[in-house]
């Protein structure tokens, strides 16, 4: 759920022009995905996220901020698992289950609005979790955290992918370029090794992605001057101007080693750990 950089998004009509076959074409050339994807998943990194998952048949996963369904629904697809998709914007959740449906996965898919900050469902929910991109697109970082940890089960396993700040910035003009480069929160505040220790979590493996990060936004930017005109007649000058400056700006940040992305997989503390935690 990680369409806009640091400016207010407007959802829905994003979530409806990625459905548009030029914006998935391009998404297969930038990810291999081809669902409207919003956050900078490839379709490789999906892959790998259900083996070190251990996604199969009878797993319930949760993915938090689904937007239009990638990559829950592929995970789904690939693994036979059954997958809860939740976000804030109906009109992500609309699409991924319209998706769900053509894909054949109406009786293990279900969708459902809600904030990852405040879960609606009871604790030990929940096998596995999932989710892309989602803690750096708002602030209440360790109460979603927590609220994991809530709905998972004993035996549960978390992965995410976050966009972070791999250094403060110097000066005004690098802070300039993280406000046009985004995504909205990029700072944690602490190291997000520190955030699921804190929140009950015990990191498992941590895999930099930044490089595929930036061959991603290469490919972007290649294939938006590329397809200038049909874009243009697409979204409108402004508009695609301003996701073009956008793009190189995020490229900008990365490149001058301000932003990194980064895959976490962790599991819940054992309850003897964090009545400790809770102790201290």
């Amino acid at each position: 759920m990680v369409a806009c950089a640091g400016a207010a998004c407007n959802f829905a009509r994003d979530y409806e022009i990625a459905q548009e076959p030029l914006m998935r074409e391009i998404e297969r050339r930038v990810r291999g995905s081809d669902y409207g994807a919003t956050s900078w998943t490839t379709r490789d990194q999906a892959e790998q996220a259900a083996a070190r998952l251990g996604l199969g048949r009878g797993r319930r996963l949760l993915e938090l901020g689904a937007g239009s369904g990638w990559p829950a629904l592929f995970l789904a697809t690939l693994s036979g698992c059954d997958v809860v998709l939740t976000d804030l914007p109906l009109s992500g959740l609309r699409i991924a289950r319209e998706r769900a449906a053509r894909d054949g996965l109406d009786s293990r898919c279900s969708v459902l609005a809600a904030d990852g900050a405040a879960l609606p469902f009871a604790d030990c929910s929940f096998d596995r979790i999932h989710h892309a991109d989602v803690l750096c697109c708002m602030d209440r970082k360790r109460e979603m955290l927590r609220e994991c940890g809530r709905v998972a089960r004993t035996e549960a396993r978390m992965e995410f992918s976050v966009i972070s700040l791999a250094r403060e910035p110097a000066g005004d003009d690098e802070r300039r370029l993280l406000q046009q480069s985004g995504p909205p929160y990029p700072d944690a505040g602490a190291d997000y090794a520190v955030l699921l220790e804190e929140t009950s979590w015990t990191l498992v493996e941590r895999i930099d992605v930044t490089a595929e990060f930036m061959r991603c936004m290469e490919v972007l930017i290649e294939e938006s001057d590329a397809r200038r005109s049909a874009l243009v007649e697409l979204l409108g000058d402004e508009d695609y101007a301003e996701r073009l400056e956008r793009r190189r700006c995020t490229r900008a940040a990365v490149e001058c080693a301000l932003l990194k992305r980064e895959i976490f997989l962790a599991q819940p503390l054992r309850p003897a750990a964090r009545n400790t935690i809770g102790q201290s």
